[in-house]
């Protein structure tokens, strides 16, 4: 109970700041976990691009050579408007046995719990017998990382090198017939982001039969790429969850659970999410020009090849009379799906909730685990953060979303569990 009263009180001092992406002004949070760790013991360097956004590292040495667990977190938030919720969103109150604010799930709670159970370990006077252990607060995930994780692993890279990552990505309960799963987020996806712009003639809007109206051409695009399903391109994390659940692919999960398939479809193929229409500027000018924009995501290792051949196979039979323009192109990636540190979380979670099941899955987005991988190839990182009084189709509106809010119990038991996978690995 100790453990979970520190782990909350410091969400709940994490969720006064407001540190709202743009601009972050994440230094006073930053300062104070960085006193706070180095009273513990933890060495401690504040870095970044800008004095206002410093990233934190914080090490604690073993005894001997060995691995080097990193507890990754970030203390950047979205917007929220203070009219939409029932309390202040960077109020912290605790109420009814629920921390709210804005970062409550992503991801102050992971940060509380992460350095909570490092002060623990270290104010109990524990050290590694064997590798070091780091925690790592960064900032500007929400925007892209540019002066985050990836400015700090390009530019600082022997200070955050590590063998193992515990980050943002899943670990809330997934409730599957009589069993409860919990996720560990093994791969993450990339984004191969394009625009379709169709062609016509300007006119004047009076006389709609005469000119050439590039805008109706997209509908028939954006149809498609609303409703159709491009076939599957499977990668290791996706394959493991079938195999975990015991089901032989896509179609069969949505049988046993429509609700689960619904959040593994996106794992299993590429994905067109047209967000931003453009045409005209002139309400009475008919537009020579028409602009649809896609967010794809595509599996890990896979690029624009993929995307374009399932972007091929969506628009299939509506002509070519589209001009396609690649706008952004990140290659997702991923870890094996076997490792040490899959071993200790079903280890914890075997302890903790007996006769629950940990399976692997795959963001359909991305996370600052992204940056680790590119920077150290053989760095196993994990998305995990365990929550079991909240399912997961119950915290996932609340991210970025109105009233946001995690359990108590739930930033505790995290906290347990990051406590006890330092322990296991690092002795």
């Amino acid at each position: 109970m100790a453990l979970e009263q520190r782990a909350v009180a410091l969400l709940q001092q994490l969720l006064r700041h407001r540190t709202v992406n743009p601009p972050g002004d994440e230094r006073a949070l930053q300062e104070e976990l960085a006193t706070e760790l180095r009273d513990a013991g933890f060495e401690v360097d504040l870095l970044g691009r800008t004095p206002e956004r410093p990233n934190l590292v914080a090490r604690l040495r073993g005894e001997a050579d060995g691995p080097v667990l990193g507890l990754l977190s970030h203390v950047d938030t979205v917007l929220a408007n203070p009219e939409e919720w029932q309390r202040d969103p960077w109020s912290g109150d605790l109420v009814d046995g629920e921390v709210w604010g804005r970062g409550a799930q992503d991801m102050k709670s992971q940060t509380a719990a992460e350095v909570a159970a490092a002060l623990d370990l270290a104010l109990s006077g524990w050290r590694p017998a064997r590798g070091d252990l780091l925690v790592i607060v960064v900032v500007d995930e929400e925007t892209g990382g540019e002066d985050g994780a990836i400015w700090l692993t390009q530019n600082h890279p022997e200070l955050v090198r590590c063998d193992y990552l515990l980050n943002e990505g899943a670990g809330s309960v997934i409730p599957h017939g009589d069993e409860r799963l919990y996720g560990v987020c093994a791969a993450e996806k990339g984004v191969m982001r394009f625009s379709l712009t169709t062609r016509g003639a300007a006119g004047h809007a009076s006389m709609p039969n005469v000119g050439d109206n590039a805008l109706p051409k997209l509908a028939p695009l954006l149809q498609a790429l609303a409703t159709r399903r491009p076939s599957l391109d499977l990668t290791e994390a996706p394959q493991a969850l079938f195999a975990a659940l015991g089901v032989d692919g896509l179609d069969a999960l949505r049988e046993a659970n429509p609700a689960l398939a619904a959040f593994a479809e996106p794992m299993a193929s590429v994905t067109f999410a047209p967000t931003i229409i453009s045409a005209g500027s002139k309400i009475n000018v008919i537009p020579s020009a028409a602009t649809l924009t896609v967010d794809c995501r595509v599996p890990p290792g896979h690029g624009r090849e993929t995307a374009q051949r399932r972007m091929d196979e969506v628009l299939e039979g509506l002509g070519n009379g589209y001009e396609v323009t690649w706008i952004e192109e990140v290659v997702g990636n991923g870890s094996p799906t076997e490792s040490p540190l899959m071993d200790a979380i079903r280890h914890w979670i075997a302890g903790e909730d007996p006769g629950a099941r940990v399976v692997p899955t795959m963001l359909p987005a991305y996370t600052d685990s992204r940056a680790f991988r590119d920077a150290f190839p053989e760095c196993v990182a994990y998305g995990f953060f365990p929550q079991r009084e909240m399912s997961l189709y119950e915290m996932w509106p609340l991210v970025h979303g109105k009233d946001e809010r995690i359990a108590a119990a739930d930033v505790g038991f995290a906290a347990r569990c990051y406590r006890s996978v330092a322990t296991e690995l690092l002795g």
